[in-house]
């Protein structure tokens, strides 16, 4: 395995990764401008900005869930002093294929949390448990994939899919609180 201080170096910062966006650039923008981190969550930023983790975010521009997630976890590193590095998932499966989701699936975003020597310490993603609720519920009504009708039935559900990422609050704290749970229980080494 590729040492993970070597990836988070080729990865992208957050402008340039933004620069480069070409679809879900004004709904990411919209998600990290309406969001904001608990004012109450001190003593968590504080004990985390101490353990000096990096964060590389396996993603791709046109993933919804991407779309969602980075903006929230850009959020909880800026409070917290934490440094994030993006990288494409499609030009570099040799690092995603090492993350991918139920063994099979190179599902994105995957946030992959290390320490200073570059050591994994936690890893989250592709969706917190409450957004893959629903969207197991919205694919529920697609049609078969044989069925003529599934790809008229799909486009829509990435609209429903897309406008709820943009428009629910709720599923950004739910993502912001499981980036928490996990992050609170990292140990790391000083």
């Amino acid at each position: 395995m590729t040492n993970l201080n070597e990836w988070f170096e080729k990865g992208l910062t957050a402008e340039a990764y933004q620069n480069q966006m070409e679809s879900h650039k004004e709904n990411m923008s919209k998600v990290y401008e309406l969001f904001s981190v608990p004012a109450e969550d001190e003593a968590f930023f504080k004990q985390l900005k101490a353990q000096n983790l990096r964060a590389i975010v396996l993603t791709e521009d046109w993933c919804g869930d991407a779309m969602m997630n980075n903006p929230v976890l850009l959020k909880l590193a800026e409070r917290s002093g934490m440094e994030v590095r993006f990288i494409l998932r499609d030009s570099n499966l040799d690092l995603m294929d090492q993350y991918l989701t139920n063994g099979k699936s190179r599902a994105i975003p995957i946030f992959v949390f290390i320490d200073e020597l570059g050591n994994e310490v936690a890893k989250w993603g592709p969706r917190a448990e409450k957004v893959q609720a629903f969207v197991d519920d919205v694919r529920s009504n697609l049609p078969a994939k044989e069925d003529p009708a599934f790809k008229d039935g799909q486009q829509l559900m990435i609209k429903q899919l897309t406008a709820a990422y943009t428009e629910r609050e709720d599923f950004w704290e739910e993502v912001y609180k499981e980036l928490k749970n996990k992050l609170t229980m990292v140990k790391t080494v000083n």
